[in-house]
C-alpha cells in the first residue's frame, strides 16, 4: 500500500494547480474532471467495452509472443547450431521499431484484429525470447554435467535441466514482453479500430477532450500494473525454491535485529 502513496500526493498536487488557475484546465483537467468523465464511460457501459477489447488483444498477443519465443529461445540457446542460423537475423529484428511494421501488417493482415494482435505479439516476443536464450547459455557447466551423469540428453535435458535453471530469466523476460505489449496495444489500436483503450484516446484528442486522453492513459497504467504485479506474484510461487536475499520489510527486521 505504500505504493499509493507518491501517486495520491502527486494526484493532491495537480488538483490544486488545475484548481487554482496555475494550468489551464482546458488542457490539463484536474483529477476530479478525469475520474468524472472515466464514471460517465463506465455508467453507460462503453469504458467497460474499451477495456475488455483492449485486455483481449494485449492477452491474445502475449501468449502468441511468448509461446514463439519459448520456442525459439530455447532452440537457439540449447543449439550452437541454431544459435549461429537464427539469433543474428532475430536480433536485427529486434532492433525495427515497432510502429515500422504497422504499414506492413495492414497490408498482410489488414485493419481487423489479426493485424493488431500481430503487433503485439511481436512486441511481447523479444524480451522473452533474449532472455530466455541468454539464461540458457549462462546456465552452470556443474548442472548440465550432473544431468549427463543422469543420462539426460537433447530433449530431456532442456526440460529438467536448462529450462528450471534459466526460470529466473524467463520470468523477467515474461514482465518485460508483457510490458512491451501493453504499449504495442497503443500502436495496434491506431490502426483503424473502433474500439479499445488506444482508441479512446485518439477519440479524445479528434474531440478535444484531454480528460478522456489523460483517463485513458490512466487506465493503461492500472491495467499495466496490475497484469504485472500478477504475472510478479505467478513468479515468486514459481521460483520459491529460490535461496536468495529478500528484501521485503520483515526480513530486513530480522537482519537489522541480528
Amino acid at each position: 500500500m505504500i505504493g499509493l502513496v507518491v501517486p495520491l500526493v502527486l494526484g493532491l498536487v495537480w488538483e490544486l494547480v488545475s484548481r487554482i488557475g496555475l494550468a489551464p484546465p482546458h488542457l490539463l483537467p484536474p483529477p476530479s474532471f478525469v475520474v468524472a468523465a472515466l464514471a460517465e464511460l463506465a455508467h453507460s457501459g462503453e469504458l467497460w467495452d474499451h477495456v475488455e477489447v483492449t485486455l483481449w488483444r494485449v492477452g491474445a498477443g502475449f501468449l502468441a509472443g511468448t509461446l514463439a519465443a519459448t520456442a525459439l529461445g530455447t532452440l537457439t540457446g540449447a543449439s550452437t547450431l541454431w544459435r549461429r542460423l537464427l539469433d543474428p537475423l532475430l536480433q536485427a529484428l529486434r532492433s525495427i521499431p515497432s510502429i515500422a511494421w504497422v504499414p506492413l501488417f495492414i497490408l498482410w493482415l489488414g485493419i481487423f484484429e489479426a493485424s493488431k494482435v500481430t503487433l503485439i505479439a511481436v512486441g511481447a516476443f523479444f524480451p522473452v525470447y533474449l532472455n530466455l536464450a541468454t539464461g540458457i547459455r549462462q546456465v552452470d557447466r556443474k548442472l548440465v554435467e550432473v544431468g549427463h551423469a543422469y543420462g539426460y540428453r537433447g530433449l530431456a535435458l532442456v526440460g529438467c535441466v536448462l529450462l528450471p535453471a534459466t526460470l529466473p530469466a524467463y520470468v523477467t523476460g515474461l514482465r518485460g514482453g508483457l510490458g512491451l505489449g501493453w504499449m504495442f496495444v497503443v500502436a495496434a489500436e491506431m490502426m483503424g479500430a473502433s474500439e479499445g483503450l488506444g482508441f479512446l484516446l485518439v477519440d479524445g484528442q479528434m474531440t478535444g477532450r484531454p480528460q478522456i486522453i489523460l483517463g485513458s492513459i490512466v487506465l493503461f497504467a492500472i491495467l499495466g500494473k496490475a497484469s504485472d504485479f500478477a504475472l510478479a506474484r505467478l513468479g515468486q510461487l514459481l521460483l520459491a525454491w529460490q535461496d536468495v536475499v529478500r528484501t521485503d520489510v520483515a526480513v530486513e527486521r530480522r537482519l537489522q535485529a541480528v
